[in-house]
């Protein structure tokens, strides 16, 4: 039985449009944007092979294209579809995040964030980089370690910030472990780099530490 045979009250799209998509589990939602089944399979049971074959559902996001072109019963059509998916996730995100007139660590950057950096399986330190009214002027990637170390290189933070002319940062960067506190090395550099900026008169507003669940600010912990 396809699922256009199904119960009206039991289709996805309907119990979606209806009751909006809290009550839909990941396989019915993701089921929707895959749209068809493939074989003797329906579009759930297909997302929840897919679902199963991953650790979790980001392990199944965060999966190249490429490799999910090659999951029987994807294709190239579903995996851009997909694709396609996370990508507006992450730009509806961050359209949140430089809309903010007067920039803070409010629950929109935080979840950007955790999307941003959350999941990734090393080490990133970054930075979001903004004007004197404190609004955004960018977000950077600055360095990539390893799974539980990124080497941070003053300079190069220096260097960053002249070049975007900001006059105040917010440092951010990810635990892969999962436990997004500030170790005493964090406090150290960000001390270090709170330092140097202030010769350049910018100031250092935050420093976050994100895992895929948790943003952890380091000035409402009292240690910037």
């Amino acid at each position: 039985m396809t699922i256009t045979e199904w119960p009206a009250s039991e289709r996805p799209r309907e119990r979606l449009l209806t009751r909006g998509p809290d009550g839909l589990s990941d396989a019915e939602l993701l089921a929707l944007l895959l749209r068809t089944g493939s074989g003797s399979r329906d579009a759930v049971q297909l997302a929840r092979d897919l679902l199963g074959r991953y650790s979790s559902l980001r392990a199944l996001l965060d999966a190249p294209v490429d490799e999910l072109v090659d999951v029987d019963g994807i294709g190239p059509a579903k995996a851009a579809t997909i694709v396609a998916a996370v990508a507006l996730a992450e730009r509806y995100l961050a359209c949140a995040v430089a809309r903010e007139e007067v920039f803070s660590a409010s629950a929109d950057v935080r979840r950007y964030l955790r999307h941003r950096l959350g999941g990734r399986p090393r080490e990133v330190f970054g930075a979001l980089f903004l004007d004197a009214q404190h609004r955004l002027i960018t977000f950077r990637e600055i360095f990539l370690g390893t799974v539980d170390s990124a080497t941070v290189h003053p300079r190069e933070v220096l260097r960053e910030t002249l070049a975007l002319n900001a006059a105040a940062v917010i440092f951010v960067h990810n635990h892969p472990s999962g436990v997004a506190e500030p170790s005493t090395s964090d406090v150290k550099i960000t001390e270090r780099l709170r330092h140097l900026l202030q010769l350049i008169d910018v100031r250092v507003l935050d420093h976050i530490v994100v895992s895929g669940t948790e943003a952890v600010s380091m000035a409402e912990r009292g240690l910037l």
